[in-house]
């Protein structure tokens, strides 16, 4: 696949991107839905911690997956490993600008 780099970029960037809307939606949550004080709250929370775990897998997982099952077993696993190393650069560059600011 000629686009693969590509592609794992935007993965991680799209999970980076989507981590980064949770998080807001977490810090700002009070202030957006109002105080829970009702089983909603942790139905809720438990509810984007699932929808979380399966936009982020299929983000990550997705594509390799496919591409594994139609016999592009190298490829697959290298754009597995391109996207995990392209959101640990995220990751770190995240990291890396709390310490600096």
């Amino acid at each position: 696949m000629k686009n693969q780099k590509a592609v794992a970029f935007l993965n991680a960037l799209g999970t980076a991107v989507y981590v980064a809307f949770v998080a807001f939606v977490m810090q700002n949550g009070e202030k957006i839905f109002g105080k829970m004080n009702n089983l909603l709250g942790p139905i809720a929370f438990l509810l984007l911690f699932v929808l979380s775990a399966a936009v982020v897998g299929a983000l990550i997982l997705g594509r390799p997956i496919i591409m594994y099952l139609d016999g592009q077993k190298k490829d697959a696993i290298k754009m597995f490993i391109e996207t995990a190393l392209w959101l640990a650069i995220i990751t770190l560059a995240v990291l890396l600008s709390q310490i600096i600011i």
